[in-house]
């Protein structure tokens, strides 16, 4: 019985000696391994020798603080997001066609940027041109707080220019992000002089048809709570926009575009542009360029 006891003890090696008939292999199973002395085995590790090399005596007395090379007490690390940052951004800068009337304008929309990712300083300005004049324009400053992954809370003023009218200043709530899908999507209140109010809304989305020609379908609408008889504007839904542009990017910073839009004014907004001869639906064809630095 303690030959077989002995046959299941030994090793890969000792059994294939023992099957060989070594005298070595059978000198292995007389070891019992419950006779083994497990304090005398020497383990990795422990105590340095005393002829050891100091790992310190070749530092000449330089540390992480102290020192030629120490960093000092300001850091010069930063995180990315602790960094600030700037952007500008020629979304549009297009000339404009009207299918209608053949009139050919011009409109821009600009986006400026400075800051960290979680506060930034915003500059957003649109308008349109026509005979070489300003006709029509608008810029907001905004002070914008990342209040969730993609999404941006804005603070700040706006003010408005008409030709032929009066200008408006307003006062800017909103919040501007990117939802599913990829719509980026910006929702903003305004609260005006005299108790005005508005409400626009922008949506659009890039569809990227290869990887350098990209189609952008777009939506733009304003709602007004209060009649401006003077610039033209009626209470409720005032006008709507839907657009495609196709744009190619010869690199992702410089991409000219061709494009279609249709406009419309609706309520008492439509009544006003019918009481001054100026029409209420226009489908336009664009031409433009989008860049950013």
């Amino acid at each position: 019985m303690n030959a077989f006891r002995s046959l299941f003890l030994l090793t890969p090696a000792a059994l294939l000696l023992a099957l060989l008939g070594s005298p070595l292999a059978m000198a292995q199973t007389t070891v019992a391994p419950q006779g083994m002395d497990h304090g005398a085995m020497q383990m990795q590790g422990g105590s340095a020798p005393a002829d050891a090399r100091d790992p310190h005596a070749y530092a000449g007395g330089t540390t992480l603080s102290s020192g030629p090379y120490a960093l000092g007490p300001e850091r010069s690390l930063f995180m990315g997001d602790e960094h600030s940052h700037g952007l500008f951004l020629a979304d549009r800068l297009e000339a404009v066609r009207d299918g209608d009337s053949g009139a050919t304008t011009g409109a821009y929309e600009f986006l400026a940027r400075w800051g960290h990712d979680h506060n930034r300083l915003v500059l957003k300005a649109e308008g349109e041109l026509a005979q070489g004049e300003l006709e029509a324009s608008s810029t907001e400053v905004l002070w914008s707080h990342a209040v969730a992954p993609y999404w941006d809370a804005q603070l700040g003023l706006r003010h408005d220019t008409a030709q032929g009218g009066q200008a408006r200043n307003w006062l800017a709530m909103g919040i501007d992000g990117l939802a599913p899908y990829w719509f980026e999507v910006g929702l903003t209140a305004y609260l005006g002089e005299g108790g005005r109010t508005a409400l626009g809304l922008s949506v659009e989305q890039d569809l990227l048809l290869t990887q350098r020609l990209v189609l952008q379908p777009r939506l733009e609408a304003e709602v007004h709570g209060r009649r401006d008889a003077v610039n033209g504007i009626g209470q409720g839904l005032s006008d709507a926009t839907v657009g495609l542009r196709l744009r190619y990017e010869f690199s992702r910073q410089f991409a000219p575009y061709l494009g279609v839009e249709w406009a419309g004014h609706f309520g008492e907004t439509a009544d006003l542009r019918r009481a001054a001869d100026e029409p209420v639906r226009e489908t336009r064809a664009l031409a433009g360029l989008r860049f950013w630095f």
